[in-house]
């Protein structure tokens, strides 16, 4: 249980960096301050939900896509995070391809670096004590 809450802390956190960065990058992507929250957490929620979905559907129907199911995943989590919350805002076809590449792309080194930071102490106690 302890593990599963702190993959979804990691996921949240990493999505979290994924957004504000993809907005500081492009110009025609906008993160209000008020809906940020909001913004990550249904993100994340549409991410977790999606991307095995779209994984499985890929591995039964399309398996040339399966590949590419996480950055599906990241812009379908985009679109509804968009069209459910006003503070995610993206306009313009390049922007939304670009988009979905940076979030993707920042979320994934997010959550490869976050657990280090994060649970520093926790590995270096069990590097330690085995």
């Amino acid at each position: 249980m302890i593990r599963l809450a702190a993959r979804a802390l990691i996921s949240l956190l990493a999505n979290a960096v994924g957004l504000v960065v993809a907005a500081q990058l492009l110009d025609d992507m906008s993160l209000s301050v008020a809906g940020f929250v909001t913004a990550s957490l249904i993100f994340t929620v549409v991410a977790v939900v999606s991307e095995p979905l779209i994984r499985q559907i890929a591995l039964k129907n399309v398996p040339a896509i399966l590949g590419s199911s996480a950055l599906i995943a990241t812009l379908a989590s985009l679109i509804l995070t968009s069209v459910l919350t006003d503070g995610l805002r993206i306009s313009g076809l390049t922007t939304w391809v670009l988009a979905t590449v940076v979030v993707w792309a920042a979320a994934l080194a997010a959550n490869l670096l976050l657990p280090l930071v994060i649970f520093k102490r926790v590995l270096a106690e069990a590097r330690d004590g085995a």
